[in-house]
């Protein structure tokens, strides 16, 4: 598959390894694939970043998946879910970094390592990857660049796509800003 990669969605990725390896996590998840997209410059996905106004709030957006983090990966949905049945989230993970220290629930810090040194992708990260594939093939593209990168982000449920909705880049807005409204009725999520 990495065959297919452009130059950018490698550098994406290992823009991504970077993100992971700054971060201290023991592995690489589809928040530093995130990180690594907002970090570009010149590319079709740099620009939808841009149009959409996340390169602006890129602040807000890293807030929001410290704070995703903190809750332990769990979505504001999950949050909402969990106060529907008396559940307040907020004060759980509170009592848990009293008595456990401040980010008891960050994950991803004592995961496995390839026997290179090299950080492995999360399952999830993986997933990324393997959608984006889908859905440049969806696409009727013999590559795959960031801009598929980005469309598999937002169509992944999880902490990274709801986070980039709630910045206003859902899969609808970022296939807007990356090809317009051509081809409005085909769909193009592939899978």
């Amino acid at each position: 598959m990495f065959e297919r990669f452009t130059k950018g969605a490698r550098a994406a990725v290992t823009g991504a390894v970077t993100h992971a390896e700054r971060a201290d996590a023991g592995s690489v998840t589809e928040e530093h694939l995130l990180l690594a997209l907002l970090d570009q410059e010149g590319s079709r996905a740099s620009f939808a970043v841009a149009a959409l106004g996340l390169k602006a709030r890129r602040a807000s957006v890293e807030a929001a998946l410290a704070d995703a983090r903190r809750r332990g990966g769990m979505t504001k949905a999950d949050a909402e879910a969990l106060a529907d049945i008396g559940i307040d989230l907020t004060a759980i993970v509170s009592r848990i970094e009293e008595a456990h220290g401040e980010g008891a629930l960050l994950r991803g810090r004592a995961e496995r390592r390839w026997w290179s040194g090299n950080r492995a992708f999360t399952k999830e990260a993986r997933k990324i990857l393997e959608k984006s594939l889908r859905i440049a093939l969806g696409r009727g593209d013999r590559f795959i660049g960031e801009e598929h990168l980005l469309l598999a982000l937002t169509a992944s449920p999880g902490v990274v796509a709801d986070v980039l909705a709630e910045h206003g880049a859902t899969y609808g807005t970022v296939d807007r800003a990356l090809y317009g409204d051509g081809d409005a009725g085909r769909d193009r999520r592939a899978g």
